[in-house]
């Protein structure tokens, strides 16, 4: 998939524009930041993309040298399940970080 990455927003469109996946995040006062929402287009979950997704999400923030929490559920769960491999930038607070899910009308 070909990312796009702007304040806020790491993201993939189709060659129709369609948004394919999505995940936002917002810095907290504290500088950390918090993974927010995940979005996956119906037609491509089952397939992985979501995993990815966040793979190169939290490769970018450890390129960017910040620490990560996640209210989003699926990146929390994920989190917790890559917990070994991204301890570097995994907040100390990321335990006690409150999990919602932001439903648009997207998913």
């Amino acid at each position: 998939m070909d990312w796009k990455f702007e304040d806020g927003r790491i993201y993939s469109v189709d060659e129709k524009g369609e948004l394919m996946a999505e995940t936002t995040y917002v810095v907290k006062e504290n500088g950390e930041v918090d993974i927010d929402h995940t979005y996956v287009n119906p037609v491509l979950r089952g397939q992985g993309v979501a995993s990815k997704m966040m793979e190169v999400v939290v490769e970018f923030l450890r390129e960017k040298g910040v620490k990560v929490t996640a209210s989003c559920s699926y990146a929390h769960n994920w989190l917790k399940k890559n917990k070994e491999k991204y301890s570097d930038i995994i907040s100390k607070e990321f335990e006690n970080e409150a999990i919602a899910c932001k439903i648009d009308g997207k998913h």
